[in-house]
């Protein structure tokens, strides 16, 4: 989905902090920034319990939950954009199994996106996210590599759609989180 680091004529868009506010038109962010989250005790005493999000969605048209496992590749910003997807039946979230940073760049679902509808976030490590059903979005961009638990819907027949965009695209890191 990358053609390479850069491009000479290329928009330029900046990946800003994620925050459960920033993202909220493209999905919901898993973590526990919140302290006003509701939870639960639970395992007598030794844990707490926090509901997250009661439904995926990942079984529209007969679909049915997959989790996985990603091992990704360090990535190297400034990075250039092309190419984007969605996957309209279902939900996709990404989930560090440690703590690496990972850009999400998205667009609303809807016709497929120009370079300036994109938008940027970069993970502080500890968060991961959850993308609506047709949330236009590039593959994972790990900051620092490392494994992501991943779930998604799956069926018999595939629901990803990918569509270039409209003009070169170059995400990069701010100074203080490159």
């Amino acid at each position: 989905m990358t053609t390479s680091n850069t491009h000479p004529a290329a928009l330029v868009l900046e990946a800003r902090p994620l925050t459960a506010h920033n993202f909220s038109a493209f999905g919901t962010v898993i973590g526990l920034a919140d302290p006003s989250l509701p939870s639960q005790s639970i395992n007598q005493g030794n844990a707490l319990r926090y509901d997250l999000l009661p439904d995926l969605q990942l079984t529209a048209q007969g679909g049915w939950p997959m989790l996985a496992l990603f091992r990704a590749q360090a990535r190297q910003f400034p990075l250039a954009v092309t190419e984007v997807e969605c996957h309209a039946l279902g939900s996709q979230s990404f989930v560090p199994l440690g703590t690496q940073r990972f850009v999400v760049v998205v667009a609303a679902a809807g016709p497929a996106p120009k370079a300036d509808d994109m938008q940027a976030f970069v993970t502080d490590g500890r968060q991961g996210i959850v993308l609506a059903p047709g949330t236009w979005h590039h593959a994972l961009l790990a900051v620092e590599g490392g494994d992501f638990a991943v779930i998604e819907r799956r069926a018999d027949a595939l629901d990803c759609r990918c569509e270039a965009i409209s003009a070169p695209l170059q995400v990069r890191l701010p100074a203080d989180l490159a």
